[in-house]
């Protein structure tokens, strides 16, 4: 039954795109250039709604009964009718925020949170207090970050797949079906949408798509890490490590530079990519393959002694390091691995 479901999202999301295409432009939800996008011309966005329309008829026919299903579509519709409201007005950041609050809110009230964590040798860490802040704090920074990389054709939707099918294989390894049913939706959903977002696109997912995406895969790596280990917790921060060092280091980078935290700039991933001399096309399959390598990563460390899990997080931590400074995502003049390893060659040279 999931895979039919998967399949029937997949062809409710071709089958909506087209009208949901249709409707943003007679209600003038479109996305016009500026200097800061990519894009020549005016383009309809919106386009998440046909995903998230997909989404609640795969809920409906696998999970009717569920207790998470009330509060993932309850959560899930004040995110959708926020990026709606976002692509027809442009609301400020503060209102998006407060809406990204109460959605998170709803998922806690729903029963959906971490309480504790499990240390190594058998060892047990309750977060008490901390755990409603933290579980908001994580879902409103995964749906703030996935909103950030949608920034080229089929990014966000693309690097959102690669995620759906990591957390759905290692639910799989956990016997947690619901979680792996939930990806399956999701997945159909966002691949039915993406032969309209590949580049030249026809239609952006627009603030609908991009956090309605970041808002479920949230939820998903909650549920499908409830009862975590000291370094299982890194897991789903491994798995998105793209979106959220994008995002971190974009805070970085706007503190640095003594900006509005919330102000956009032409210094994402993307961005530093195609000043690169990229194509689209060719910084889209880019980023999808160091997504692809990060979940890799995510993979192995689900299986990995305690040993084998601080080598593989500090490998990570090190290439997203020279991620940073080699495309010069906080600025062309921060290197100070790069730097550091230049000495070391000169030195060794000189001897």
């Amino acid at each position: 039954m999931i895979y039919l479901t998967f399949v029937i999202c997949f062809v409710a999301a071709v089958g909506l795109t087209p009208l949901v295409k249709k409707l943003a432009l007679r209600i003038g939800a479109t996305d016009a250039p500026n200097a800061r996008k990519v894009h020549k011309k005016i383009m309809p966005r919106l386009g998440g709604l046909a995903i998230y329309l997909a989404f609640v008829i795969g809920m409906l026919i696998l999970h009717p009964d569920s207790s998470y299903t009330l509060p993932l579509l309850v959560g899930s519709g004040i995110v959708i009718l926020t990026g709606v409201l976002d692509d027809i007005f442009s609301l400020p950041a503060k209102v998006k925020l407060v809406a990204h609050f109460f959605a998170a809110l709803v998922i806690v009230e729903g029963g959906i949170s971490i309480s504790f964590i499990n240390l190594p040798f058998n060892g047990v860490l309750y977060l008490h207090w901390l755990s409603v802040p933290l579980t908001l704090l994580w879902i409103m920074g995964i749906t703030n970050a996935i909103n950030l990389i949608d920034g080229l054709d089929g990014l966000a939707a693309g690097v959102s797949c690669i995620v759906l099918l990591t957390i759905a294989g290692l639910a799989v390894t956990e016997g947690n079906m619901f979680v792996f049913s939930v990806c399956a939706v999701m997945l159909g959903s966002t691949l039915g949408f993406l032969p309209y977002n590949f580049h030249p696109a026809k239609i952006f997912m627009g603030d609908t798509g991009s956090y309605f995406l970041g808002y479920i895969i949230s939820v998903l790596s909650l549920l499908g890490f409830k009862n975590v280990t000291l370094f299982s917790i890194v897991i789903p921060i491994v798995i998105l490590a793209v979106p959220i060092s994008d995002t971190l280091f974009a805070i970085i980078r706007r503190w640095v530079n003594k900006q509005p935290l919330m102000a956009p700039d032409r210094s994402h991933l993307h961005h530093c990519l195609l000043r690169y001399g990229f194509s689209q096309s060719q910084t889209v399959v880019l980023i999808y393959g160091m997504s692809a390598l990060f979940a890799l990563a995510a993979i192995l460390l689900s299986t990995s002694t305690l040993l084998g899990s601080l080598l593989i997080i500090i490998a990570v931590m090190v290439i997203i390091e020279l991620l940073v400074e080699g495309v010069g995502l906080i600025s062309i003049n921060y290197r100070p691995l790069l730097n550091a390893y230049k000495r070391l060659f000169s030195m060794s040279k000189v001897k």
